[in-house]
């Protein structure tokens, strides 16, 4: 079984209002462990609708949508988001990291509700922060890394809860193309590791890194063609 299955999905925003918008339109899309995936498309595709669907953040309209063998689609956000903060890392185009805590206290936000113990939270975050090649900062405040760095901290603070999935939206997005380099080497390592890996882009460097194992495209929110 495909560990994410998309069946017939559509996203409706304002719907029955005048402003109604269809964001996505009948996905079909099948996604096997361990593979890398990316999604591209123009601004305004869908790409981004989509994957906050895939990554349990919002639910479809219109249609079903399994994750791991589960039909998420039908759950209570209270159910969602315990699904979510046990088997998806998120790395957010923005980062969304807290200014004025260090990196290790942001890795650590993924976990807080968790009540970890105090030797188990030092644990996860510097397994995490070591993978992500950022743990000589770890304890350096946020706002003194580099864009570089701090995409670093974003993808520990993502696999802190050592999830199967992965999903980046734009992970290269505002990187010059060395530190973009570096990042897509990071994750290819953790596909290396067995992570299930989905990502936005239309950064040139993503889409022909060996990483990628399909290559899906996104043209007014029907998924159009695999390249």
């Amino acid at each position: 079984m495909p560990i994410i299955q998309a069946v017939n999905i559509s996203k409706i925003f304002n719907l029955g209002q005048h402003n109604q918008v269809r964001a996505l339109k009948n996905v079909n899309l099948s996604i096997e462990s361990g593979q890398c995936v990316l999604l591209s498309g123009p601004s305004g595709s869908g790409k981004s609708t989509l994957l906050s669907i895939l990554a349990c953040l919002s639910k479809p309209t219109e249609g079903a949508y399994f994750c791991m063998g589960e039909q998420v689609s039908r759950w209570s956000e209270k159910f969602l988001t315990q699904f979510r903060r046990q088997h998806i890392g998120i790395i957010f185009q923005h980062f969304h990291l807290i200014s004025g805590l260090t990196a290790r206290a942001n890795v650590a936000i993924p976990l807080v509700p968790r009540n970890f113990s105090h030797y188990a939270l030092k644990q996860a975050i510097e397994v995490a922060a070591d993978a992500a090649g950022i743990i000589h900062k770890i304890d350096e405040p946020v706002e003194k890394l580099s864009g570089g760095e701090q995409q670093r901290v974003a993808i520990a603070r993502a696999l802190v809860s050592n999830p199967e999935l992965l999903f980046a939206d734009e992970p290269t997005a505002h990187l010059d193309s060395h530190t973009a380099l570096n990042i897509l080497n990071t994750l290819q390592k953790l596909k290396n590791q067995g992570k299930t890996i989905v990502i936005t882009s239309h950064d040139p460097l993503v889409q022909q890194h060996p990483m990628i194992d399909r290559h899906l495209r996104l043209q007014d929110g029907t998924l159009t063609d695999s390249l």
